[in-house]
């Protein structure tokens, strides 16, 4: 989200056509792992329930947020990252960098293919 959403001043502005439709899933989760990654999802939604007469920005406040929302965040990102690989990434930076080549991978067959560009006069 911080690396392809716009801004509007230091406020991220979120859309669904250039944030999330855009997220690559992973190429060969297992059954179980979606139904983690579902009953994950669900454990989100729970919490934020949990808060009726907050907003999104309450609950997403890095100073005030929920622990409960926080763990459940937590247990969704380790099961959507068990999704693309064994092994943990070892920073932000290493996911960011591995969706965007699975990004890459699934978006290069919807491009031209580059030809030899001709000069002038030849």
């Amino acid at each position: 989200m911080r690396q392809i959403c716009g801004r509007m001043k230091s406020d991220y502005q979120y859309s669904s056509s250039l944030v999330y439709n855009n997220f690559p899933w992973p190429e060969n989760p297992s059954d179980a792992q979606k139904q983690d990654i579902e009953l994950k999802t669900q454990a989100v939604l729970d919490a934020r329930a949990k808060f009726p007469n907050s907003t999104l920005a309450d609950l997403y406040d890095p100073l005030t947020m929920p622990p409960e929302l926080l763990k459940a965040h937590q247990a969704l990102d380790k099961a959507v990252d068990k999704a693309y690989r064994k092994e943990p990434f070892p920073s932000e930076r290493a996911r960011v960098e591995h969706l965007f080549e699975q990004y890459q991978k699934l978006t290069a067959p919807l491009l031209p293919a580059e030809g030899k560009k001709k000069r002038k006069g030849k």
